[in-house]
């Protein structure tokens, strides 16, 4: 059948062919589609808040926990405070990791994700609104494939909505809290070409790595990026922006829809 085409079609055919084959990832995804993202909410009984959002093969639990207290500087200020913890099961990843309970402390690296999820929740809090209590944001990695602190940034926001949702409802608080939704996800320079939400493969082979945590109305909360292989231009970091807006456009979709359900 392609024998039917003349030279020049089938030069631009096979052109063609080509740019997509360049432009395919390890996963078969196109350079601006995300994984296949999915939350579930209401998976835990205690829990004022919970969801488990599955992001391609990263799964994270996570939860949001109403406490009557804040930290000891807040206390008589009026102000609450969004807190966040985050750790890995020990099959998490392709092999058994020990629990950084028995090692008797943190890694510097679990300390640092839940620190940027702390701060990335508070940033579309109304701290104000929220009254002088604490809620603490638990983000556990069930299942890593890459992108983790991005899907508990995400996740987070869900189980912290749906914690408020039931201090409104009790009538505790008359104003919402949360002024915008908040969402996070990596994009990278991998094979030479700019790409949206790493999973691990690509992540530990990237010549740039970087995490974009957005409002839902665009706002930049933080970003961090870095060259890991060869520095990147402006424009490569104007195209991973593009690409993170898109992608957290979706993720934010993705959060209505299951606050919504």
């Amino acid at each position: 059948m392609w024998s039917m085409l003349d030279g020049r079609e089938a030069a631009r055919y096979d052109g063609e062919t080509e740019i997509q084959e360049k432009n395919m990832r390890p996963s078969g995804r196109t350079n601006d589609t995300m994984r296949d993202v999915s939350i579930e909410t209401n998976v835990t009984k205690h829990a004022e808040g919970s969801c488990l959002i599955k992001c391609g093969d990263t799964h994270v639990l996570c939860t949001a926990s109403l406490e009557t207290r804040v930290p000891p500087w807040l206390r008589k200020t009026g102000l609450g405070w969004v807190t966040a913890e985050y750790g890995m099961l020990p099959r998490s990843t392709g092999s058994r990791m020990r629990r950084e309970a028995t090692a008797g402390k943190q890694s510097g690296r679990t300390q640092e994700i839940q620190r940027l999820i702390g701060r990335s929740l508070r940033a579309g809090v109304d701290r104000v609104a929220l009254g002088e209590r604490q809620i603490t944001v638990d983000c556990d990695v069930i299942q890593a494939d890459g992108g983790t602190r991005c899907a508990s940034i995400t996740g987070g926001w869900v189980a912290l909505r749906l914690a408020v949702n039931q201090l409104l409802k009790a009538g505790e608080i008359t104003q919402d809290p949360l002024v915008d939704h908040v969402a996070a996800v990596s994009c990278g320079i991998y094979g030479g070409q700019p790409v949206l939400d790493l999973d691990y493969i690509e992540d530990s082979d990237a010549g740039t790595d970087a995490n974009f945590v957005m409002t839902g109305a665009g706002g930049m909360i933080e970003i961090q990026g870095s060259a890991e292989g060869a520095t990147f231009s402006r424009d490569e970091f104007n195209h991973l922006m593009d690409l993170a807006e898109k992608g957290v456009s979706e993720l934010v979709a993705a959060q209505k829809a299951a606050v919504d359900a």
